[in-house]
């Protein structure tokens, strides 16, 4: 069985692998939008992703990487 420091330290480098290839935590984002803005509704897990995606590729009138 997996010690709680170890299972916070894995999904640490698990996040951090995530960011660095451009893959957004969710629950991070419920948690920022709870804090900040709780007046607003957050996306859904499908809009976010949607949104993400739209905004890493430059789709939808937003900026972003675009490969072409």
């Amino acid at each position: 069985m997996m010690s709680s420091n170890m299972r916070g330290l894995l999904r640490c480098l698990c996040d951090g692998g995530r960011l660095m290839v451009g893959v957004p935590n969710y629950e991070v984002y419920v948690q920022h939008m709870g804090q900040r803005h709780p007046e607003r509704q957050p996306m859904n897990v499908i809009e976010f992703a949607r949104d993400r995606q739209n905004a890493r590729f430059g789709q939808g009138g937003r900026g972003g990487f675009r490969c072409c």
